[in-house]
């Protein structure tokens, strides 16, 4: 008789894997809360662009656009620094490229 596969953690296996997406319009992580792109989201969004890191930087500056729009709407004064939300949203994105 054959054992089927099983985890050596109790219900592994039927526990579904959320991905690392933003929470629109605060752009927060829907799973952690930390900041969108958190270090989770950049590593599956780096292994989902591996081939293509030039849309990824696309991709990205989309979403910089984005969530200039929604975090100004929520919090005009201050307004969040543009150097920030440039290293949060696509620095990284070139320094991956030059690894």
């Amino acid at each position: 008789m054959t054992m089927p596969h099983t985890s050596a953690v109790p219900d592994r296996q039927r526990r579904a894997v959320r991905p690392h997406v933003p929470m629109r319009p605060l752009w927060l992580c829907r799973v952690c809360a930390a900041a969108w792109p958190c270090p989770p989201a950049r590593l599956l969004l780096g292994m989902e662009y591996r081939r293509d890191p030039v849309a990824l930087s696309i991709y990205m500056a989309g979403c910089l656009f984005d969530a200039t729009a929604d975090l100004i709407k929520l919090s005009p004064n201050p307004a969040p620094s543009p150097a920030d939300l440039f290293d949060r949203f696509l620095a990284w994105t070139a320094r991956r490229r030059a690894q």
